[in-house]
């Protein structure tokens, strides 16, 4: 960046893991950043999308977060969300910034695709993200209006890793319900982290004792599609099937450790409703053909006590954007550029509409099978269990450093802000720091409490 590029103003929206990253990286180079974020703390999906026994992960991320956001030149704005407290249009061309990055990722659950569902949700439907949200503070009692019920035999509708940690959430609470009625204290990361099995034993006990059937994962998809592991670009047949029976084992790893099950090739196709209740879903049986999905006539019900949506999550609508289906409606998808906002770059899952902390089409770098299989508990080597907590900082700082190259560049020939203008926008955020009883970072999250 040439001195020109000095004095330059960056708003980044969203604080997480690629927020932080760009804010990071600008403010190394001399611009003055200003990080727009919609909670009381940034940490986003890594604390409330990642089910709370991600311990090595969660540590590492906040650690990471926290040194990223209190560096001098970032200026952190909690409490504020772009659309309902600032208009997006105002932010970008009012307020003085040369450039905004939207980093505020995809926490808005995919619909189930059943006309009408929607109206079940709290009548036998769920969705995933308040589901592991209300999960993760349970054991702090600081969401009190979140809440998680856990019942038996459910039907889990997805088929990624999000998916998997719906599924092991059931089953590992059950598991921890049943052993606590036989007055057997463990707790959910100890279980987590031996696994169902293995716990059971040590106590001279079976899944069968326990009788619980567990949850159920649907998915339309075959097993070997599963999105665990992504096989590289150009991979021929010969990686193409390593891949697929990579995806495999993990997958066997995980239901024998967790005792959950999944029923591949089964679409969501109609409700079943009594009484105003949602109390199953009737599936059509699909097959793959040339790697798209194709609905067969066969169709089967399946009843449940409970249904929950984890099909995944795109980005939450801010008025001024216009979107394209589930997702804004980029020009360029590879920095997000948006039609008629020059200034504006977008990056992680705001622009891949992927709303879980490991997969993500070209926001990712390529992710082993050793890594992945870190984050779903099921590594022959658990002391190495830390490799989950570089998954997410590998993937989307690599995609924020080169998003914040892009910004930077721009910044070359973009015309630096008037002094009064500077004073507008700083007044305008000394605002928003007063009414939420904002002074710095570090003792912000001081008043607010430590993370899950």
């Amino acid at each position: 960046m040439t001195d020109e590029a000095v004095g330059h103003y960056v708003a980044v929206i969203g604080g997480a893991t690629a927020g932080a990253e760009v804010a990071s990286r600008l403010a190394d180079r001399g611009v003055s950043v200003f990080v727009f974020e919609q909670n009381r703390r940034p940490y986003g999906k890594i604390e409330d999308g990642l089910p709370r026994w991600h311990e090595a992960l969660r540590k590492k991320e906040y650690k990471t977060i926290d040194e990223k956001l209190s560096k001098a030149g970032v200026s952190f704005v909690p409490k504020t969300k772009i659309g309902r407290d600032i208009d997006f249009k105002e932010l970008v061309n009012d307020w003085g910034f040369s450039a905004v990055v939207l980093a505020n990722g995809a926490w808005h659950d995919r619909p189930v695709p059943i006309e009408g569902a929607e109206a079940y949700v709290g009548k036998g439907l769920a969705y995933q993200n308040p589901f592991v949200i209300a999960f993760n503070h349970a054991e702090r009692g600081d969401l009190p209006e979140a809440t998680y019920e856990v019942k038996d035999g459910a039907i889990i509708l997805g088929g990624g890793l999000a998916s998997i940690d719906v599924a092991k959430i059931h089953t590992l609470d059950m598991t921890l319900g049943a052993l606590e009625e036989r007055g057997i204290e463990t707790n959910i990361e100890e279980l987590e982290i031996k696994g169902i099995p293995k716990t059971l034993d040590k106590h001279g006990l079976t899944w069968e004792e326990l009788g619980i059937e567990g949850a159920t994962i649907y998915y339309r998809r075959r097993v070997e599609d599963m999105p665990l592991m992504s096989a590289p670009e150009g991979a021929d047949e010969v990686r193409i099937k390593k891949v697929e029976a990579g995806r495999k084992r993990m997958l066997d790893k995980s239901t024998g450790k967790y005792m959950f099950k999944v029923e591949p090739l089964s679409a969501p196709d109609d409700l079943i409703v009594e009484n105003g209740q949602l109390v199953g879903i009737v599936f059509r049986r699909t097959r793959i053909e040339n790697g798209r999905v194709i609905k067969l006539d066969g169709t089967y019900e399946v009843r449940s006590p409970s249904v929950l949506s984890s099909i995944g999550s795109i980005p939450e609508a801010i008025p001024g954007i216009a979107m394209k289906g589930e997702l804004f409606d980029f020009k360029d998808w590879d920095i997000g550029r948006l039609e008629g906002y020059p200034t504006v770059f977008s990056v992680g899952n705001v622009v891949t509409g992927k709303g879980n902390i490991v997969a993500s089409r070209k926001h990712a770098t390529h992710v082993s099978e050793e890594a992945i299989e870190a984050y779903l508990g099921v590594s022959d080597e658990l002391d190495k269990k830390g490799r989950e907590a570089a998954l997410e900082a590998r993937m989307t700082h690599n995609r924020g450093a080169e998003t914040a190259d892009n910004v930077l560049e721009s910044l070359n020939d973009a015309e630096a802000p008037s002094a009064e203008k500077v004073q507008s926008l700083l007044g305008k955020v000394a605002a928003l720091h007063k009414a939420t009883g904002f002074e710095d970072y570090k003792s912000w999250l001081k008043k607010v409490g430590e993370p899950c």
